[in-house]
């Protein structure tokens, strides 16, 4: 599976592709933005977190990738706790979390074939990378992902920068997925975007979560965007967890708590 030995066996781990346990973290002393978080994700479907901003959603996200270390707490990835590992065992564990991100991550300069490749490089020597001498299984395989992201084979030489938004994020998201993640995460993905194409991406995040059977942890702002295509709601405010369900649950009262306000009612 994953080549962790620096990371710690959970024993008698349950079916969950991700534990967060009392994940605490301080950009500055006794100032926590994550106030010992506490959640479990199922290793299938959309998970939404919502939130105004500054309430910690990216710093979760960021922390589950150690894009930001932990301060306290334990980070139960695929039965192992991630929060303090380093070097190559934490190579390991970020070729199984693919990333979407908010302002899309690409390499302005490559094709979007070559982006979409930089997927593999958890996978590859680094001479092959370098080279960008990819196998031809890889290049097959990002050939099919063009396609399932709705781009296309036309797209494939075309370079980062002159696409639009909603195609970059369409990159990013098949990069992601070249990894073959066992998670994907996505920070704001459509906070960029306008409205018919934040749309077009989360059904595509949805659709790619239900037919290849990945778990997908997405950070949103458009509560109706995460009502109508999570499948569970995360609902955080000042670092803490205030609710924890379907969306079909989450009521005006709710939303009050999460975003302060009587505007829901």
């Amino acid at each position: 599976m994953m080549a962790m030995d620096e990371a710690v066996r959970q024993p008698g781990a349950a079916p969950v592709v991700l534990r967060l346990d009392r994940l605490r973290k301080e950009y500055r002393p006794g100032l926590p933005v994550l106030k010992d978080i506490t959640l479990d994700f199922d290793k299938s479907g959309v998970t939404a977190i919502i939130g105004p901003s500054g309430t910690g959603k990216s710093t979760l996200i960021r922390c589950v990738n150690r894009l930001v270390d932990p301060t306290s707490g334990s980070i139960w990835f695929e039965g192992a706790d991630i929060a303090q590992v380093r070097g190559s065992a934490l190579r390991a564990v970020r070729r199984r979390i693919g990333m979407v991100f908010q302002e899309y991550n690409l390499v302005e300069r490559l094709t979007v074939m070559e982006n979409i490749l930089t997927g593999r490089l958890g996978y590859v020597p680094l001479w092959r990378a370098y080279l960008r001498r990819f196998a031809e299984q890889d290049i097959a395989r990002a050939f099919e992902l063009l396609e399932s992201v709705g781009l296309g084979a036309d797209f494939a030489n075309r370079r980062a920068d002159k696409l639009s938004g909603g195609q970059r994020q369409r990159v990013g998201i098949a990069r992601a997925i070249m990894q073959s993640p066992a998670l994907v995460l996505a920070d704001e993905p459509t906070s960029s975007l306008d409205p018919k194409t934040s749309v077009e991406i989360m059904e595509l995040l949805a659709d790619i979560s239900a037919k290849q059977s990945i778990p997908v942890i997405v950070n949103i702002h458009n509560v109706e965007l995460a009502k109508r295509y999570a499948r569970r709601i995360v609902g955080m405010t000042g670092g803490n967890v205030v609710y924890d369900g379907k969306p079909d649950g989450l009521t005006a009262q709710h939303l009050s708590e999460i975003y302060g306000g009587e505007e829901w009612q």
